[in-house]
């Protein structure tokens, strides 16, 4: 198992909406690749923090799905919509 989770903690006031589609858009590409097993887009609604989990069969799977997911936001301005880039992790289990 591999999971990916993509922290946008500080969305600009009024691009929220903006930031939540561009991560259905990711969201929706990576479902199209093998070896995804779930994946959400999460609000946190004390911090407004904006969450993507993935959790896949393997690293390869989403090292292979990333150029498909990255497509699909490549021209999504994300320094318009967030005051600092996301953190992001990615998980092996141990």
């Amino acid at each position: 198992m591999f999971v990916s989770i993509g922290i946008h903690a500080k969305p600009k006031p009024g691009k929220e909406k903006l930031l939540i589609d561009s991560m259905h858009r990711f969201g929706a590409a990576m479902k199209t690749q093998r070896g995804l097993q779930r994946a959400h887009a999460l609000h946190d609604s004390e911090s407004g923090a904006l969450i993507g989990l993935a959790i896949w069969d393997s690293k390869k799977d989403w090292e292979n799905a990333r150029p498909v997911m990255l497509e699909a936001i490549k021209d999504d301005p994300f320094e318009e919509w967030e005051d600092e880039p996301p953190e992001v992790y990615s998980l092996d289990e141990v």
